[in-house]
């Protein structure tokens, strides 16, 4: 197998129709997405002036995203994937247009405003998972690390360009203009599922879904009995449950950096490069077929880079530790998104799918709350290296105790199950 370094892989692009439309719809619903973050962000602020204000918008987000995604996650099971994420992805739409005309009439009463936020991350969380079934559902086995690859890429471009684009919307046109280009994008994204094949899950012995309207048995107990799944779960939470650095950020800007405001924000641009790098050169990673050992490294090396960070006081080394995290988070992604979606049943799917959305909604958001108390007790440095080479060992000791997710490989496009023909025509309703 060839060792060269290798762009992004664009097959997925090129080869199939269908998930080059949906490709550029979520890119522009992610793009949507990052302008209305900092939309709501400052509209909040504006109402409250109060960081609590602004703290509650990740309950707002947070609470609907986790309870009403293992829902979808059901119900993915349960009825066709590509008519959940239509339904889901009008919802959207037509909360997008509530934010914009609240906004537009000058709404003071901040409750409004949560009531809508609320709307869009459970429209958002009862199609997370359904959505995260279709490149599996679209491309050749070989191909679906390049297309997840993709996906990430277009996310973290998104969080690069939205919010300075969110600034620049603000500034000259308002609240109102923010959410229109917000509503505008997921209309682009709902325009991209119409020529969507159907994707009703397939039972476990492959056949096409009965009529029936309840997911097939044993959904979550998959996740426990199969170890390169358990695995590679236990994988990602333990680097996010252990060593999210975010929260501590502000902390260390003001222990080692003097507190200034443009170091911090060069803390997260890092990440969001050493992502993007990644993604960029993730054609040799989804060419690799060890997707287990690779995400097992990945994860480790995300551990020791942020302990690296928790030691550095070069400005330079500091951004370099970051950026190293950032990559190493990205190839993680990759491979795990990849692996999960191959090694799970069609008919199953749509739960582990929710699962995986889940731990990576949750797992961030306590790994913060985790090093800011550990770092009010101790210090900031003390939280990131502890939490650092903590998430590394518990990465090594899942390595040690899992086998089969060690040995895992990729299935190769002529192991792929039944794949959509490529050149799939404008779909119909079933």
């Amino acid at each position: 197998m060839s060792r060269r370094i290798r762009l992004l892989d664009l097959r997925p692009l090129r080869g199939s129709r269908p998930f080059r439309d949906l490709w550029i719809g979520t890119s522009a619903s992610q793009l949507g997405a990052q302008i209305t973050t900092v939309a709501v962000l400052a509209q909040v602020w504006e109402l409250t002036g109060s960081p609590v204000g602004t703290g509650a918008i990740g309950l707002a987000v947070g609470v609907p995203m986790m309870v009403f995604g293992l829902v979808g996650g059901a119900l993915a099971d349960a009825v066709d994937r590509r008519a959940v994420v239509r339904a889901t992805t009008v919802g959207q739409l037509l909360v997008a247009a509530g934010l914009c005309a609240q906004a537009a009439t000058d709404n003071r009463n901040v409750l409004v405003l949560f009531a809508l936020v609320a709307l869009s991350s459970t429209c958002s969380g009862l199609g997370a998972a359904a959505r995260r079934t279709f490149p599996v559902r679209l491309l050749p086995a070989d191909q679906v690390a390049a297309g997840i690859a993709l996906s990430n890429v277009s996310f973290q471009a998104a969080m690069l360009v939205g919010p300075a684009l969110a600034g620049v919307i603000i500034a000259h046109w308002g609240f109102s203009a923010a959410y229109a280009a917000q509503a505008g994008a997921v209309a682009l994204a709902v325009l991209s599922l119409l020529r969507l094949p159907a994707m009703r899950p397939e039972g476990a012995g492959g056949d096409e879904a009965h009529s029936r309207r309840r997911p097939e048995r044993g959904g979550w107990r998959i996740l426990r009995t199969k170890p390169t799944l358990w695995g590679s779960l236990a994988t990602d939470l333990s680097a996010t449950l252990l060593a999210m650095p975010i929260a501590l950020f502000p902390l260390v800007n003001e222990v080692r950096f003097d507190g200034d405001p443009q170091t911090l924000g060069l803390f997260l641009t890092a990440v969001a490069v050493g992502g993007i790098t990644a993604g960029l050169f993730s054609g040799t990673v989804t060419r690799w077929h060890r997707a287990g050992a690779v995400q097992l490294t990945a994860a480790g090396v995300w551990g020791l880079a942020l302990a690296g960070f928790g030691l550095a006081a070069p400005l330079w080394l500091a951004l370099g530790c970051l950026a190293v995290a950032g990559a190493a988070d990205t190839v993680s992604v990759i491979t795990r998104g990849a692996l999960v979606q191959l090694e799970t049943p069609d008919a199953y799917r749509g739960r582990v799918s929710s699962a995986e959305h889940v731990i990576g909604v949750a797992g961030p958001e306590l790994g913060n709350f985790r090093g800011g108390l550990l770092a009010s007790v101790t210090s900031a440095p003390f939280a990131l290296v502890t939490g650092g080479l903590s998430a590394a060992l518990a990465v090594a000791l899942v390595a040690a105790a899992n086998k089969p997710l060690r040995a895992y490989r990729t299935p190769s496009d002529e192991a792929s199950p039944a794949v959509p023909d490529q050149t799939v025509p404008a779909a119909t309703s079933p």
